[in-house]
């Protein structure tokens, strides 16, 4: 298959270049498109508690959580009367908006006390627009009117705006700027590194080439995928990263190989063809294995996980058919002139390598030299840098994410800090039965009477502790329907915390004269959001599990291979979910890489993260694994295939971590901290795994294990061989360069003996 497609390559060289520039103007003028079709939601499942609360109360109700809160603050008292006249003109003219719901303020609501700060220099102004961001059309239209038209000063009041939409809204036009930056750093830190992989300039432009349009043809794959569902928008950094990150690797093997086959004397169309028969084969493999890993978020009902899977797999399609398919029609067109602009190093390409030479070699030999100690002491290494992990503490996004001194971040600090009630972090309980006066009173005092919470608003009063503070006014009235009513809890703790999530599950474990009662609101979210996770992570992992290991079994027809390798990748991401605790968690160098630390860890990045970390990790091991085996093949020589294997393998998958962790790291300097984290966990995850794990663990159990490596029972030794997808193929035809280093051989031996006829020509010349 892949020779075929190597040859049509080579023929058609000129017709593929066409249609790939084609493409890549198509994929220029569409691709910039998406960023308008991407949703900031998906981080609940729709078949949830709280996500039927939310819909009741909309439907039912026209009402639900305030997620706008404008802080209006003056010099002198609130209470003031020309304070007050401002205060209650800003809110009748939010009030008249059409896409506003729900509007009510300090002065509105009769001077309330929770919505004024200690001081009296501050009041709030709460609405809510309806919907969610991936059912309202008009939901970014709406956020941003209310920064451009309100945030600055009205009537003498200056104006800052915060809440739920605002701060989601502030998360993805950061990201979107961080993108970019990213992008600038990455790829000339990733042009200059290419030069020091290939010493010329030439080779080193065309995996950068392939990178972008790696991710200009995902973003079009994501353009058409938002036509039939929800995509995220935080799956583009996804796509960069992966697109710019894999693409480049792939491109390393492809033309590293084309070089070498090159240097060793082969035309360029015949080096095209071997480039694309052995190097190709391998790209396609890799990346099925990272496509195996991504495809298990599609088992998540969250749209914001399984965007991810849409964004990797595209961007690996893309990356694989222009490694596979358009970078070789580039290398048939260059042939020699590959090597042009060279830097250092020789001017021909890649210099023959000798078995037994280079660093690598030499590490292989060390390790097999002494495994159990070698091995001993990593795995109780990466065992302890995962500790952290068992301290773990899940939780949800929150204002936090935002660098400090972001106005939406301040917004929420200001309320917390000099508000004595958390107005903008109420939440909804809906009932369904029979509301009489009497029954909705019971329910209200019941809930006031919860630990933390501060106040219960519902249709027949006010409640505080069981008691009735205030009577039904009109802001409150509403609160009742035919079979139906609602309460507004409002909480004395944190919106994301352990905290709340105890108030959600105490409020749903209370007993209740109703038929039915749902909570819903931030916290209950962030509980239905981590159960529908949860419930959903053994069947991921067995997914990943199961299909890696049948992947691995048909290309090496072995049992122990497919196993080390699922146990080994399990290791390392252990390290690095334990890093990951110890600094985003728990705060250490929160100060040194700028960010603040909640105590808790978002739920849908370490899912997000073991995905894709345990496909790019099964990338490297299938590369380096292919050589190993087929020096095996060749040889028999389990100690000698590891170390060629290794020797042969270890540069330049160290090379590709490298370049695939400057583009995570490059997101790892995003200003917001769940990006920092994906960006900086995966850096340290590719990088440990290809140089620790491979360096050493892989070559000390395969020497433990010996023989055994490529044991497999007889039923399943026919099914390999029936079935199997063999790496190996049959050496190529000698090249004029070997021929006449042969050729040099004989003269040597000849002049070495002074009766050429006492050679003995049955005796081979070379092994």
């Amino acid at each position: 298959m892949f020779t075929t497609l190597g040859k049509f390559v080579v023929r058609r060289r000129k017709r593929v270049l066409l249609f790939s520039v084609i493409g890549l103007i198509v994929a220029a003028a569409l691709g910039g498109a998406v960023f308008d079709r991407l949703s900031t939601g998906g981080f609940e499942d729709p078949s949830t508690e709280s996500v039927a609360a939310r819909q009741l109360l909309d439907q039912q109700f026209d009402a639900g959580a305030p997620n706008v809160v404008f802080l209006l603050s003056t010099d002198g008292s609130v209470d003031s009367p020309e304070v007050a006249t401002a205060g209650l003109a800003f809110t009748a003219e939010l009030a008249a908006r059409p896409d506003l719901a729900n509007v009510v303020s300090y002065w509105s609501l009769g001077q309330a006390p929770p919505l004024r700060s200690i001081d009296g220099d501050k009041a709030l102004v709460l609405a809510r627009i309806p919907g969610a961001p991936d059912t309202n059309p008009e939901w970014d239209a709406t956020v941003a009117a209310m920064s451009e038209e309100y945030v600055g000063t009205y009537g003498g009041l200056d104006v800052e705006l915060g809440g739920v939409a605002e701060i989601f809204e502030r998360v993805g036009t950061t990201i979107e700027k961080d993108l970019k930056r990213a992008e600038a750093a990455a790829i000339p830190i990733t042009l200059v590194l290419l030069i020091g992989v290939f010493g010329g300039i030439v080779a080193a432009l065309l995996p950068v080439a392939v990178g972008i349009m790696a991710i200009l043809g995902a973003f079009v794959v994501l353009y058409l995928v938002t036509g039939v569902t929800d995509v995220s928008i935080f799956s583009i950094n996804l796509v960069t990263a992966l697109g710019l990150g894999l693409a480049i690797d792939y491109s390393l093997f492809v033309v590293s190989r084309f070089r070498e086959e090159l240097a060793r004397g082969l035309s360029s169309d015949a080096a095209v063809v071997r480039t694309v028969e052995t190097a190709g084969r391998t790209v396609a493999f890799s990346g099925l294995t990272v496509a195996v890993s991504l495809s298990a978020l599609f088992v998540f009902p969250l749209y914001f996980l399984r965007s991810f899977a849409y964004a990797g797999i595209g961007v690996l399609l893309v990356a694989m058919v222009a490694a596979t398919v358009t970078l070789p029609a580039i290398l048939a067109l260059l042939g020699e002139r590959v090597n042009r602009w060279q830097v250092f190093g020789r001017r021909k390409g890649v210099r023959r390598q000798v078995d037994g030479e280079g660093f690598w070699h030499r590490v292989a030999v060390f390790v097999m030299a002494r495994p159990l100690p070698i091995a001993g002491a990593v795995i109780v290494l990466l065992l302890a840098l995962g500790l952290p992990f068992l301290n773990v503490e899940w939780g949800a996004n929150d204002h936090r994410v935002l660098p400090e001194g972001d106005p939406a971040r301040e917004v929420s600090e200001t309320i917390r800090a000099e508000f004595d009630s958390n107005e903008s972090g109420a939440f909804p309980v809906v009932v369904r039965g029979e509301v009489s006066d009497e029954a909705v009173a019971a329910q209200a005092i019941a809930l006031s009477q919860l630990a933390d919470v501060v106040r219960v608003d519902s249709a027949v009063g006010r409640f505080v502790d069981g008691v009735q503070i205030a009577p039904v006014d009109p802001t409150i009235a509403g609160m009742r329907t035919v079979g139906a009513a609602w309460f507004n809890v409002v909480p004395g703790v944190e919106t994301i915390s352990p905290e709340a999530e105890a108030l959600v599950a105490a409020t749903r474990a209370m007993d209740t004269s109703f038929d039915e009662l749902l909570v819903g609101g931030q916290a209950a979210e962030s509980v239905d959001s981590k159960a529908a996770i949860f419930a959903r992570v053994p069947l991921a992992a067995a997914i990943i599990a199961a299909s890696t290991f049948v992947l691995l079994f048909l290309m090496f027809g072995s049992l122990l291979v497919p196993l080390k390798a699922i146990v080994l990748n399990l290791l390392s991401l252990t390290a690095t979910f334990g890093a990951m605790v110890w600094v985003f968690q728990q705060g250490n160098g929160a100060g040194l890489l700028d960010f603040t630390a909640t105590g808790m860890t978002d739920v849908t990045t370490p899912i997000l993260m073991f995905c894709i970390a345990f496909g790019l990790s099964m990338d490297y091991e299938v590369f380096l694994l292919s050589r190993i085996k087929e020096e095996f093949d060749r040889t028999g020589d389990n100690d000698r295939a590891v170390a060629l294997g290794l020797e042969r393998t270890g540069r330049i998958v160290t090379a590709a971590a490298v370049l695939l962790a400057v583009t995570f790291l490059a997101f790892g300097t995003s200003q917001i901290t769940f990006i920092k984290l994906f960006g900086l966990g995966l850096a340290m995850a590719v990088l440990m795994d290809a140089t620790i794990v491979r360096a050493t663990l892989v070559p000390a159990l395969m020497k433990l294990a010996g023989g055994a490596n490529w044991w497999a029972p007889a039923p399943l030794r026919a099914v390999h061989d029936r079935f199997g997808l063999s790496e190996a193929d049959p050496e190529p035809e000698p090249s004029t360069e070997e021929l006449i280093d042969l050729l040099d051989e004989v003269r040597e031996l000849a002049a070495s003996v002074s009766d050429p006829s006492a050679i003995d020509t049955d005796r081979p010349l070379v092994g």
